[in-house]
């Protein structure tokens, strides 16, 4: 029996439950969801764990271009016309992942408002997201970019306390999104740490004085970027 629309239609039940065109599997850390270059016929949904998302250069160089978390779609580039991946998605740890075929895709958007809803949001707010990386890029120092993918790992600005940061995210990775090196990230989270914005415990803590000094731009912060990119 298939998934028509109806009042009752409830979208997370639908990404939650196998069905026609989709299937439910679990991801053990480091594996591969799919790979660049693989064809393109499935889009994804992250029910629990977090997804990597790299792109591979013509001269073999790795750009880790984004880290998705729970509640977000993943390989939707192949209902835009895209026949084969050009990124390759990872499990960052065990992961919880729902695949809906294009046609399923398609067929759920077409007739189930609250889904298309659902997923125009999605998009919206991803967006939204590249857009203020874009600008973080272009207008904020390396310091200050790293200091907010911090928070945004560590989930500030949602309901609740931070949460530790309990994946492992090397310095390599964290360098390569904000688009400077290993050694400068090292540099920062020592500082970080040494003024008591993030703590280490095994997982990286982020207080909420690193906030603090996000939003209001604090001095030392801005001396210590000038002299260090003098």
């Amino acid at each position: 029996m298939g998934e028509s629309a109806n009042a009752s239609f409830d979208p997370q039940d639908f990404l939650a439950k196998v069905g026609r065109g989709k299937t439910i599997s679990t991801y053990r850390k480091d594996q591969i969801v799919f790979a660049q270059g693989e064809v393109a016929d499935t889009i994804f949904y992250i029910q629990r764990g977090r997804v990597k998302v790299v792109v591979l250069s013509d001269q073999g160089k790795e750009a880790v271009v984004g880290i998705l978390e729970p509640g977000q779609f993943f390989g939707e580039g192949c209902l835009n016309g895209h026949s084969l991946r050009i990124s390759t998605t990872t499990a960052m740890e065990e992961c919880v992942i729902t695949s809906i075929m294009k046609t399923a895709m398609l067929t759920a958007l077409h007739s189930e408002p609250k889904f298309s809803e659902l997923f125009m949001a999605y998009l919206l707010t991803r967006n939204s997201r590249i857009e203020e990386d874009l600008i973080d890029q272009l207008f904020n120092s390396s310091e200050k970019r790293l200091a907010r993918l911090l928070l945004l790992l560590a989930h500030f600005g949602k309901e609740g306390s931070p949460k530790p940061i309990d994946i492992d995210v090397s310095q390599e990775t964290l360098a390569e999104m904000i688009g400077t090196t290993r050694s400068r990230v090292s540099f920062f989270m020592n500082k970080f740490r040494k003024l008591g914005l993030i703590s280490y415990n095994g997982k990286i803590e982020v207080h909420n004085s690193m906030l603090n000094a996000v939003l209001h731009d604090k001095p030392e912060i801005k001396r210590d970027e000038e002299t260090n990119s003098a």
